[in-house]
């Protein structure tokens, strides 16, 4: 990832690091619902996050990654948070299936990836969280491995490992006929 799209922790300049971590908010956002499934919470842990992060920008190591930064911030925003409260609803990131599947024009087609989109948001709500976490963060994120680990707070070979699980399973979902993942869920 290249400094202009990760951007980096900024030491000093408050108004360049708000402007840097407006610009990750769907990205936490959505990375927040997948662990949450709750709109409420994943609000709530969003904004602490940000307050955390507003409140400690100036002792963030210069040239660290600052997307990377604010999103291992969130897990442990999320970690806290779960400690004290169980998610309720069923729901994953916003626009997680269509970064997942490829987009097409056709009417018909748009029926079809509708369809697979809801299949997918099922298969990956359905994942335990510690892959659900891997599948959002690599898949729709785009984050390397290694930012993974940092963000996660696990080795690389866990992160690969848990991605490649995670992957199994979802392939595993899919293939099953739908009676059987409706009752899975």
């Amino acid at each position: 990832m290249s400094d202009a799209e990760g951007g980096r922790a900024s030491g000093g300049d408050g108004e360049e690091f708000r402007r840097e971590a407006v610009a990750c908010l769907d990205g936490l956002y959505g990375f927040a619902l997948s662990l949450t499934r709750d709109r409420l919470i994943a609000e709530d842990v969003v904004q602490e996050t940000y307050v955390r992060a507003l409140a400690a920008h100036r002792k963030a190591a210069p040239g660290e990654n600052m997307r990377a930064w604010l999103f291992t911030i969130l897990h442990n925003v999320w970690r806290n948070e779960r400690r004290r409260k169980q998610p309720t609803a069923l729901e994953d990131a916003p626009g997680l299936a269509d970064r997942l599947v490829a987009p097409g024009g056709d009417p018909e087609r748009a029926l079809e990836r509708n369809e697979t989109q809801d299949l997918v948001r099922g298969a990956i709500a359905r994942l335990p969280e510690s892959f659900r976490e891997v599948v959002v963060l690599r898949c729709v994120e785009g984050f390397s491995y290694r930012d993974l680990a940092n963000i996660l707070g696990c080795p690389a070979g866990t992160v690969m490992s848990r991605l490649a699980r995670a992957r199994t399973i979802l392939r595993r979902d899919l293939a099953r006929p739908a009676a059987a993942r409706n009752g899975a869920a």
